[in-house]
Formats: C-alpha cells, structure tokens, sequence
C-alpha cells in the first residue's frame, strides 16, 4: 500500500528549529513530486513547500520562503522539511503529499500523510 509518514514535529520556541522527515513507501517515490502542507486548527490546509521529482526544482509559499528548505533522498525514499527561525503563526499539522507532476502536488496530491504536530511557543 501507498503509504507516507511524517516524523520529526514537537514543541520549539520561537526563532528555533525543526527538522521534518516524510518516509515514502508502496510507490516509486523518485518519480513522484513531493511537498509539505501546513494546516492550523480551524484553519484551511495550506501549501509550503514542494520538490520536483526530475530535476529538484522547489517552490515556497511566501510565509515560509528564506526561512524553511525542502530536500528529498531518493535513495531512502525520503523528503525533508529543514525548518528555522520558526514563529508563532509556524504551528500547525504539517504533511507529506505525493504527485505524480509538479502542478498537481501543490494543488491536489495523490497520496497524504497523517502529519506531525508542530508548536512554536512565544
């Protein structure tokens, strides 16, 4: 089965930092673009960051951009969030998504992670 799972999320003040790892498993992980969506309680989900599969291009959300890099390891079948100077308005769910293409990951992935629980206290 398709399967992604987030890790690496907790409780950091602010101007700290996250590192969050997403391990891909039950599909050819290296063909597919992978990204990070953010969702706050009560809040819609949100894109932050994505990663081509052919050639690493990434894209940011302008919330994040200069602050946060996405990085992926084909060879562990595993993406990463490297999170810093983290602000309050920084809490949230973050998951792992999968496409096939780079439009649709950002838009409407195939595949969703559970997400891992980020806190940024103040």
């Amino acid at each position: 089965q398709e399967q992604l799972v987030e890790s690496g999320g907790g409780l950091v003040q602010a101007g700290g930092s996250l590192r969050l790892s997403c391990a891909a498993s039950g599909f050819s992980f290296s063909a597919y673009a992978m990204a990070w969506f953010r969702q706050a309680p009560g809040k819609e989900r949100k894109f932050v960051a994505g990663i081509s599969w052919r050639t690493g291009v990434t894209h940011y959300s302008d919330s994040v951009k200069g602050r946060f890099t996405i990085s992926r390891d084909n060879a562990k079948n595993t993406v990463y969030l490297q999170m810093n100077s983290l602000k309050p308005e920084d809490a949230a769910v973050y998951l792992c998504a999968a496409s096939r293409n780079w439009v649709d990951v950002q838009t409407s992935p195939r595949y969703w992670g559970q997400g891992t629980q980020v806190t940024v206290s103040s």
